[in-house]
């Protein structure tokens, strides 16, 4: 029992991130305001949203946010202004464009790539010729003989 506490304890843990004073008292705000959080990525954390991180930087950020969101920005807006300061690091689905294509088609291309070099090498083995080995000289016989009798 204690450890399915835990478990669910530590579960509930990013849910506690935002706190109460973070909090807009407009639940549509509020709600448009966590929902862009949860595509923000934190700059301290590695692959955490800034709306489950406890760093300062994403309460920051949290806070950034719903002081756009406050002063009327639409969420593309509220994106474009941290991506404007932060870099598009920040975004934890990046967009498809640009140099970001080169990105994205990277991994199939070399999978590719690999799949063709390993297909090219297996198929070359078997076509080549086995190299056959060389008999033995009649002294290297005469020695495996006096070994072998040992």
């Amino acid at each position: 029992m204690k450890r399915l506490l835990l478990v669910l304890v530590l579960m509930a843990a990013p849910v506690w991130a935002v706190q109460p004073d973070e909090v807009l008292e407009d639940p549509a705000l509020e709600e448009r305001a966590r929902d862009l959080s949860q595509g923000l990525r934190c700059l301290v954390c590695r692959n955490e949203s800034i709306d489950e991180s406890n760093a300062e930087l994403a309460r920051d950020l949290r806070l950034l946010v719903r002081e756009r969101l406050v002063a009327g920005d639409s969420d593309d807006e509220v994106i474009e202004f941290v991506v404007d300061r932060y870099g598009e690091y920040v975004l934890l689905r990046p967009t498809v464009t640009g140099a970001n294509w080169l990105l994205w088609l990277a991994g199939p291309a070399m999978l590719v790539l690999a799949g063709g070099v390993g297909f090219a090498f297996l198929r070359s083995r078997s076509k080549g010729v086995a190299p056959q080995e060389a008999a033995l000289s009649d002294e290297e016989q005469a020695r495996l003989r006096r070994i072998l009798e040992e």
